[in-house]
């Protein structure tokens, strides 16, 4: 598609479900503030796992956003989904009806789907027979039932698609949601990614992949970005999601636009199931990709939200991959971990963070990385420790990266 025939697209509205808040503005007040979401596990009882913190959504209540009966047929993860993307058509104050439904879609990524509902069902199954399963176990559990019920709850009939790269499937939803409206297959997006997967069985599962941290004595600190210290990821839930739209659209019907989406770039390491290829190759591709397609040069780049997940292999990496595809200029960059006082929300984190990136574009404020304490010295860029800066965003970049490889950055820009 040419430059010429591409419609410009825009962010109009933004919803989130998170460890430090409940709605966008509570997520985003928190992050300024470095407020921490981290703390003991309390959805089971973890007290023989190696891991047993993580970053919890408190005081989350379905029955605002559904009714009972339909809340009671539903995963967690579909229950974030469905709230995080009310909030946002709200906030967009985008009305779906007989006339438009069908060209507003929903793309919501989730990395792991409805797990507690497969671990209670398969406990069922195990005690008292497999005639004692519930009929709504498999459209609870599949990961695209997100995006379905998102969609039947909001009346949107256009393109619907369900993201499954791990981490980067937030980040995948958005960026596909882009180009669908991009090329004219729809005039507004549901877009974004959750995850409810603090269960016995992935936490276990992570933890046995020595990808968490064990720092148990002290869950306020334990994630920490780019610090010398970090010995892994935190688990985090919830959802975030962006109302996206077709520019020509958002001002025929007056809507505020919080920021343009300019740039999309997705790679894929092709070198290992979990670890990232040394030196960021595939990270730093997707990068320039991103900044290729928003014809934008390094140089326009304020702010970039990292992936930062806390792990040793991640934020070397990644701190690699920056420099290598930005050069010089990315010692003069504001990046951030924001998953220091969220977690990591797994296939929901390219949501929340998408919200974090596009608020900081339009607020121009930098939320910072909390908990650095000793850098470690092969992380050597701007990280923004400990607390929020006023800074002028012209451009940000939102980075996620997922286990197969995934690559994904988001480009966006100040809309004037």
């Amino acid at each position: 598609m040419t430059d010429h025939n591409r419609k410009r697209v825009v962010v109009t509205g933004v919803g989130a479900i998170t460890p430090i808040g409940n709605t966008a503005t509570e997520y985003w007040e928190g992050l300024l503030s470095g407020r921490n979401g981290i703390d003991y596990i309390t959805h089971f009882d973890a007290s023989s796992h190696d891991c047993r913190i993580a970053g919890e959504v408190k005081n989350f209540d379905p029955h605002e956003y559904l009714e009972r009966k339909e809340a009671k047929r539903m995963d967690r993860f579909s229950q974030f989904a469905v709230a995080a993307a009310k909030q946002a058509l709200a906030d967009s104050q985008l009305v779906i009806n007989e006339l438009n439904a069908e060209q507003v879609g929903v793309i919501i990524g989730s990395g792991v789907g409805g797990l507690k509902v497969m671990e209670d069902q398969q406990t069922i199954y195990l005690n008292r027979g497999p005639d004692r399963c519930s009929p709504f176990m498999i459209p609870m559990m599949i990961a695209n039932m997100a995006a379905g019920l998102t969609a039947i709850h909001t009346g949107a009939k256009g393109p619907n698609n369900c993201t499954v790269t791990a981490c980067a499937a937030g980040s995948n939803a958005i960026g596909d949601a882009f180009r669908l409206i991009q090329g004219g297959y729809a005039q507004a997006m549901i877009c974004g990614g959750a995850e409810a997967a603090i269960t016995p069985l992935g936490v276990a599962g992570f933890a046995a992949a020595r990808a968490l941290s064990t720092r148990n004595d002290d869950p306020a600190h334990a994630c920490r970005p780019f610090d010398r210290d970090r010995d892994g990821f935190v688990m985090g839930e919830g959802a975030g999601v962006l109302i996206l739209e077709e520019l020509q659209h958002a001002i025929s019907r007056g809507a505020r636009i919080y920021a343009e989406i300019v740039g999309y770039g997705m790679t894929c390491d092709a070198y290992h199931m979990t670890s990232p290829v040394p030196g960021g190759e595939g990270a730093s591709r997707a990068i320039q990709l991103a900044l290729k397609d928003a014809n934008i040069t390094p140089e326009q780049v304020s702010y970039i939200n990292a992936h930062g997940t806390s792990t040793s292999a991640n934020d070397t990496t990644e701190t690699a991959a920056i420099k290598r595809a930005l050069g010089d200029h990315a010692y003069k960059i504001a990046v951030s971990s924001t998953k220091s006082m969220t977690g990591h929300l797994l296939g929901g984190s390219g949501g929340i963070e998408a919200v974090a990136t596009v608020l900081a574009t339009a607020n121009d404020q930098i939320p910072p990385t909390i908990n650095i304490e000793n850098l470690d010295p092969e992380c050597d860029l701007d990280y923004v420790p400990d607390s929020s800066r006023a800074h002028k965003v012209q451009v940000a970049l939102s980075n996620s990266f997922g286990f197969g490889g995934h690559n994904v950055t988001l480009a966006f820009k100040k809309y004037v």
